[in-house]
């Protein structure tokens, strides 16, 4: 029988074992197992976090942009000399295969690296001469305390999204890692201190709803980001505005891929396997619904899926050859079976069943197979609810228009993608579909570090997406600043609205 660990904060540079009478347990999904426990945080050490990082903030705010990036450049070298080990604690906690896990990290490290050019990044602009001998110029100054409050399906690149880019701006951080699977972020926090920054730049402290008040009302934290569901990125965002805190927080997804007659369709399909079954579909950019337009489209592509799906190599993250884990916890295999059951009730054609699905010698794991379902109407719920798991729909629509209408039409608008030959097609998709990221011929367009990552309507609640350029526009506030040295010759008091003249 394995040890089971307790997993302690990260306070001022120290690990820090939590004194807190509540406790959640960390599972192995592939088997089931318990192989931590977290305590979950008090207030007094949620204000312990907030102290460090407030005293750090004091010299790393006004620490020159070159000497910050210093150890960010060695933050970067670690994470990718330790990548197997993050991806193994990734797998162990997440249950995703370890090349997913290793893609996670990469995409992570690559916002590292873009907080590296923090430098030129917050490099103002000046102005001579705006009036007679008057200079004026801008500048971007860090918000001091921030905080990310991060989900369970990326435990390491999400985080990365957000401290590496607050922290080269000035700011110093508080994490609050998921429940589920915090190794990850341990890990990282450790390879950080190691690479020189200062004690309670970085902190972290782990809890559940009660850690999450605690950091959106502490009149000390000047911000907060963001990633989960909806209903709770709507809480988020309303509980830390009215605290009087900048929030940029990314709520939930249902992503539709629309497939015209000229697809090139084995390209659709191989891209619809990986977007929608990738990482068991617990990804906010999978997409869960495919729209083909027209009928012969729509059975060709049926017909074309059905066998992969059936065939999905399902399996622990220590076979090399899966392409497809379990699903993070019993209770989320359950919540995806039950949205399965209604799906039939509903009327749709379940075409591949994933409920029945196990794996021999991981019986107690929380496997499900690939589920498809045919004939979706907009009507249903297994189509306006985010699954989360690995179900595709498949919702038949006659025009390019209709399908268009569809993806315009959901609460959500997060990421879609369109499969097609024609330029004028993919130029109108591009201009009018009303969603934040948009791929043509790409199923999950994630931008890279140096854009940023953020959806529309009931996906996003605040006016920032986040990393990139948006990211540094979010953990800075501008400064502008009007000069003019004395020369020796008054114009005695001027009382009307100055101008430039």
């Amino acid at each position: 029988m394995q040890s089971i660990e307790t997993i302690p904060n990260a306070i001022g540079g120290r690990k820090v074992a939590s004194a807190s009478k509540r406790s959640s347990p960390v599972f192995n999904p592939a088997t089931g197992e318990q192989t931590a426990m977290l305590p979950l945080s008090e207030l007094s050490e949620i204000n312990a976090a907030v102290a460090a990082a407030k005293k750090a903030a004091i010299e790393w705010g006004v620490t020159p942009p070159l000497k910050r990036v210093k150890p960010m450049f060695k933050f970067k070298e670690l994470l990718e000399r330790h990548a197997d080990d993050m991806a193994r604690a990734i797998s162990k906690e997440h249950g995703k295969t370890h090349a997913d896990a290793l893609g996670e990290l990469a995409r992570g490290i690559d916002v590292v690296d873009f907080a590296c050019g923090i430098p030129h990044l917050l490099k103002g602009e000046y102005s001579r001469n705006v009036g007679p001998e008057i200079d004026s110029w801008s500048d971007r100054q860090p918000l001091g305390v921030v905080a990310g409050i991060t989900p369970f399906n990326f435990p390491a690149m999400v985080p990365m999204w957000m401290y590496p880019v607050a922290i080269a701006c000035g700011n110093t951080f508080i994490l609050k890692p998921s429940e589920r699977d915090p190794s990850a972020v341990m890990l990282a926090w450790e390879l950080f201190q190691e690479a020189g920054f200062p004690d309670g730049v970085l902190n972290v402290v782990h809890g559940d709803k009660s850690a999450v008040d605690a950091i959106l009302d502490h009149p000390d934290i000047a911000a907060v980001s963001f990633v989960g569901s909806t209903p709770i990125a709507e809480y988020v965002y309303a509980r830390g505005t009215q605290s009087g805190k900048r929030v940029q927080a990314l709520g939930g997804a249902k992503n539709h891929m629309i497939i015209m007659p000229d697809a090139d369709l084995d390209q659709a399909v191989d891209a619809l396997m990986g977007a929608g079954y990738g990482s068991a579909g617990e990804r906010c950019m999978a997409i869960s619904v495919a729209v083909p337009v027209g009928e012969e489209t729509a059975d060709r592509l049926v017909a074309a899926l059905a066998p992969k799906v059936r065939n999905l190599k399902i399996g622990p993250s220590t076979d090399a050859d899966a392409e497809m884990g379990p699903v993070i916890t019993g209770d989320a295999k359950r919540r995806i079976s039950g949205l399965i059951d209604l799906g039939v009730k509903e009327g749709a054609e379940l075409v591949v069943d994933g409920r029945g699905f196990q794996l021999q010698g991981y019986e107690n794991g929380y496997f499900l197979g690939g589920t498809l379902f045919d004939r979706v109407t907009k009507r249903m719920d297994i189509y306006k609810q985010e699954i989360f798991g690995p179900v595709l729909s498949v919702v038949r629509t006659g025009s390019y228009d209709e399908a268009a209408q569809l993806i315009n039409d959901h609460v959500y608008g997060n990421g879609t993608a369109i499969f097609t030959r024609d330029g004028d097609t993919a130029r109108a998709f591009a201009d009018k579909i009303q969603v934040g990221m948009v791929g043509i011929n790409v199923p999950i367009p994630v931008p890279v570090a140096y854009h940023s990552f953020g959806g529309w309507k009931r996906s996003l609640f605040g006016d920032h997406s986040v990393y990139g350029p948006e990211g540094v526009r979010f953990y800075t506030r501008l400064k502008t600043i009007t000069a003019r040295w004395p020369t020796g010759i008054r114009s005695g008091a001027q009382f009307n609205f100055p101008t430039t003249k």
